[in-house]
């Protein structure tokens, strides 16, 4: 796929101008989103999404299109993991209810950064070593047995590290600011509540990234696809955060269906290495295999959650609802 420089520049320009127009939305206008407004923007964000597929269906054929869709279907599922713990995070530093918007927005932001950095490398590293799909696989075939058995990656948001390495090296003050990033005290310069919070986001969407970026990659290898596939997951995963409440946290056997979904990639990523660098005669998934299984897989994921979670519903346990109930005591 040969993707020439301007049209790099455009797609990039493109998603910038959505962040600093979401920004001055936010700055004009900071208030509490509601169930609808959020489904409404979750709605626009998977359009714009699902037309971009589209013209790259037109632009380099039904292939790659394939590869894109599968990619942003496995992407944003395996975000919804991060919403879990952007829940926690925003509770463990108090974040305004009129906030939590423009916090996810800025996190979203240096997560796009911080991702295009691994994929810039991760595309070099496999062009030039095609090996590395059989560490790939292996790794994404452990993180399905870990998050199958445990439930969720192990995240500890109060415990970030880089949190605590800027709180160490700059002075903060526990007190919110609104939105500002920093504030002067006293005449010094200090950190707020507000940048150590998008700090966190932000690193710890990376973490996740470690995992989701190698499963993109086992689906495509083109970078311009991967890094599309995770600019509008990430891009539409804000408004996807407001629905939490009394939607997601139904999904109780999700980590069964993305553990199920990473697995079938490490496994494709395995055997296209064995044909790749041993020549083995080993059956391939292509494009359009891979996007049905991971539709089959998460409809399944749904359903069975759904009719659980009717029979009995106090299999739910969200940490929302968990949120709420602490501010209720």
């Amino acid at each position: 796929m040969s993707v020439p420089d301007w049209v790099w520049l455009v797609t990039i320009a493109g998603f910038a101008i959505v962040i600093v127009a979401d920004l001055l939305l936010v700055d004009s206008n900071p208030h509490v989103f509601g169930v609808k407004e959020a489904t409404r923007w979750v709605i626009i964000y998977m359009s714009a999404a699902v037309i971009f597929g589209i013209g790259l269906y037109f632009w380099q054929g039904a292939t790659y299109a394939g590869q894109y869709f599968a990619g942003y279907i496995t992407e944003y599922s395996l975000s919804v993991d991060n919403l879990f713990v952007f829940v926690v995070l925003m509770g463990s530093f108090a974040v305004p209810t009129e906030l939590q918007h423009r916090v996810l927005l800025i996190g979203v932001v240096i997560a796009l950064v911080l991702r295009t950095i691994l994929i810039i490398l991760g595309a070099a590293i496999i062009a030039k070593f095609l090996w590395v799909f059989f560490i790939f696989g292996a790794f994404l075939i452990w993180t399905a047995w870990k998050v199958w058995g445990s439930g969720e990656e192990e995240t500890d948001p109060e415990g970030n590290k880089l949190v605590k390495f800027v709180e160490r090296r700059l002075p903060s003050t526990p007190h919110w600011q609104g939105s500002k990033l920093t504030v002067k005290i006293d005449g010094k310069r200090v950190i707020t509540p507000m940048l150590l919070t998008v700090i966190a986001i932000g690193s710890t969407d990376l973490l996740f990234a470690l995992d989701s970026i190698p499963a993109v990659f086992g689906l495509t290898q083109e970078a311009y696809i991967v890094f599309a596939v995770n600019a509008f997951a990430l891009m539409g995963l804000r408004q996807l955060y407001f629905l939490l409440n009394g939607l997601l946290d139904k999904l109780i056997y999700l980590n069964k269906g993305l553990a199920l979904i990473l697995l079938f990639i490490g496994v494709k990523l395995i055997l296209e290495a064995a044909h790749s660098v041993f020549g083995l005669d080993v059956p391939m998934i292509n494009a359009f295999a891979s996007l049905a299984v991971i539709v089959v897989i998460l409809a399944i994921t749904a359903t069975t959650s759904i009719i659980a979670v009717n029979r009995n519903p106090d299999l739910v346990d969200s940490p929302m609802a968990n949120k709420k109930e602490d501010e209720a005591q």
